[in-house]
């Protein structure tokens, strides 16, 4: 039992510290989210700075979700076989559809001097991704709470 432990101990102690780590990169994604939408009084060019950094951390963002997080997550949970991974595979679908928002607006305002309504294109769909991420976030939260929560005791 004790190896047990210890093996649970080396396969998910760092579960907990990519969960931490990546849950404050979601706290700075919001905070730029919310950095863009209130763009008064801002110059084209600070606006399009902001823009640039809050896409690098929006692609950043759901990429260590989907590389990182949810493999270990779903990992843990193949581990404990306690119909997490089923919880999962309704769950990372739904995640799945905000990762392809989210990267088409990347892909749409990655150079915002070339999109056709400018900087208010970019305002609109912003509150259309905030929307978007919100949901994706609970989601998560979702997968946090049932994959990785239930098992924490376990595994600490």
């Amino acid at each position: 039992m004790l190896d047990n432990c210890e093996s649970a101990k080396q396969r998910w102690g760092g579960v907990n510290k990519l969960i931490d780590k990546w849950l404050k990169e979601r706290q700075t994604l919001i905070v730029k989210l919310c950095d863009l939408s209130v763009n008064q009084g801002s110059s084209k060019e600070n606006i399009v700075e902001r823009f640039q950094v809050f896409c690098q951390i929006l692609v950043d963002y759901v990429s260590v979700g989907h590389f990182e997080v949810y493999e270990q997550l779903l990992n843990e949970a193949a581990a404990f076989n306690d119909g997490g991974t089923e919880l999962a595979n309704k769950i990372i679908p739904q995640i799945q559809a905000s990762t392809e928002i989210a990267l088409n607006f990347n892909d749409r305002f990655d150079d915002i001097n070339k999109v056709d309504d400018g900087i208010e294109g970019l305002i609109l769909e912003l509150d259309n991704l905030g929307k978007t991420l919100e949901e994706r976030f609970e989601l998560e939260d979702i997968l946090i709470e049932a994959l990785h929560k239930t098992h924490a005791g376990s595994v600490a």
